[in-house]
C-alpha cells in the first residue's frame, strides 16, 4: 500500500478523489488537509458519514512529507505551485490538478500570472495518459489536464494530419455546474442556472491557449482555436462539439478505431454520444463524421471524473507502477 494525501479535500474533486481511493486497493489515506483545516471529514461532506471520518489538516507540506509518499493537489490555480514545490523537495510525488504546471511557462504567465515554481515547471508531466503514459510513469510531477482539454484534445487528436489549418477549429464546449467549483457565483446561482443554459468568456477561456498548445506539440501544426464553453443546468457531464475542415475525405471511425486501439479509457460510438453514459466513469466517449471535407467530431465525459479526479487516480496509478485501470470506476451513474 502506497501512503498518499490529499490536498484541497474540501471541494468537489476533492470528494471525488475520497470516493476513489476509499476502495482503492493499491492507496492508502493518510492525510487529508484544507488550507484551514477542518474539525472532521464527515463533518465537511455530510455524505461521507459512517464511511470514513478523520481530521482535516491545515496543508503543510512538512506535516504531509511525514505521513505519504504521494499527494494529491486538488487546490486553486495559482495555490498549487509553491505547494506543490515544497513536497517535491521533500521527496514527495505529486499528481497536481490545478493549472499550474499545464503549460509552458510564457503561455502560463500569459493566461494566469507570473509563475512562483519555475525550478519545477519544466520537469511536469501532461497528464493525458493516451499521450504520454511512459513519461507519467517516470514523472514524479504529473499537470492533471482539465476537464474541457481532456474531451477536446481526445476528440481532435486524432484528426490533425488531416485537417486544413488554413481554416479555423470551432469547439462548442458545454459542463455541469460541478465544473466551477463549489464556491457559489452569479453564474452557479440556481436562479441563474435552472432551466437555462448560456455561454461564458467565449473566444477568451483560459483553457483555450491550452487546447492549442498541446496540439501544436502533438502535431507540429498551429491551429487557429475558437472555444466557447457554455453551463448547463447539471450537476455532472460535459458534451464538446468541435466543427472543422479536412484536406480530405476520411473515414473518421475507422480513424478513431486505429488511434484508440490500446486506449482502455476512450470508447468509440458509431452514433452521437451523451453526457449521461461516461457519467460516474473515467470513460471518454466519442463520436466523428465526415461530409465531403467536413469533420464533426462529438465527445462527453464526466467533468469531474475524467475531467479531474479519476484521471489524477490514473496517473497516479501509473507513476506507481500500479496497472492504469487499478480502482478507477467504470460504472455509469445510469438511469
Amino acid at each position: 500500500m502506497i501512503d498518499v494525501a490529499i490536498v484541497g479535500a474540501s471541494g468537489y474533486t476533492g470528494l471525488e478523489l475520497i470516493k476513489i481511493l476509499l476502495q482503492h486497493p493499491g492507496f492508502n489515506i493518510t492525510c487529508v488537509a484544507t488550507s484551514e483545516g477542518a474539525p472532521s471529514l464527515a463533518g465537511m461532506h455530510p455524505a461521507l458519514t459512517g464511511i470514513i471520518d478523520m481530521p482535516v489538516a491545515k496543508a503543510d507540506a512538512d506535516e504531509i512529507a511525514q505521513k505519504a509518499q504521494l499527494a494529491f493537489l486538488a487546490l486553486p490555480h495559482k495555490a498549487s505551485m509553491g505547494f506543490a514545490g515544497q513536497l517535491l523537495e521533500k521527496g514527495i510525488r505529486v499528481v497536481d490538478l490545478s493549472a499550474d504546471y499545464r503549460l509552458a511557462l510564457e503561455t502560463y504567465e500569459a493566461h494566469y500570472c507570473p509563475h512562483e515554481d519555475k525550478a519545477h515547471i519544466a520537469e511536469a508531466v501532461y497528464g493525458l495518459p493516451e499521450l504520454y503514459r511512459d513519461e507519467i510513469a517516470g514523472s514524479r510531477l504529473v499537470a492533471n489536464p482539465g476537464c474541457y482539454p481532456t474531451a477536446t484534445l481526445l476528440g481532435l487528436l486524432p484528426f490533425t494530419r488531416y485537417i486544413d489549418e488554413r481554416f479555423p477549429i470551432f469547439i462548442d464546449a458545454k459542463s455541469g455546474v460541478s465544473g466551477a467549483g463549489k464556491k457559489c457565483t452569479h453564474n452557479t446561482h440556481f436562479v441563474t442556472i435552472n432551466e437555462n443554459i448560456f455561454p461564458y468568456n467565449p473566444l477568451m477561456h483560459r483553457h483555450q491557449p491550452e487546447i492549442g498548445e498541446k496540439l501544436h506539440l502533438q502535431s507540429g501544426k498551429s491551429f487557429d482555436i475558437n472555444f466557447v464553453p457554455h453551463l448547463l443546468p447539471l450537476t455532472r457531464g460535459e458534451m464538446i462539439d468541435t466543427y472543422c475542415l479536412l484536406k480530405e475525405e476520411i473515414d473518421p471511425i475507422a480513424i478513431l478505431e486505429a488511434y484508440y486501439k490500446d486506449a482502455p479509457f476512450v470508447r468509440i460510438f458509431d452514433r452521437p454520444v451523451d453526457i449521461k453514459s461516461p457519467s460516474g466513469t473515467n470513460f471518454c466517449d466519442i463520436y466523428a463524421k465526415c461530409v465531403d471535407r467536413k469533420l464533426y467530431i462529438n465527445s462527453a465525459i464526466d467533468n469531474i471524473l475524467r475531467g479531474a479526479s479519476s484521471q489524477a487516480v490514473v496517473n497516479a496509478n501509473l507513476m506507481c507502477g500500479f496497472e492504469e485501470g487499478l480502482g478507477i470506476p467504470t460504472i455509469a451513474y445510469v438511469p
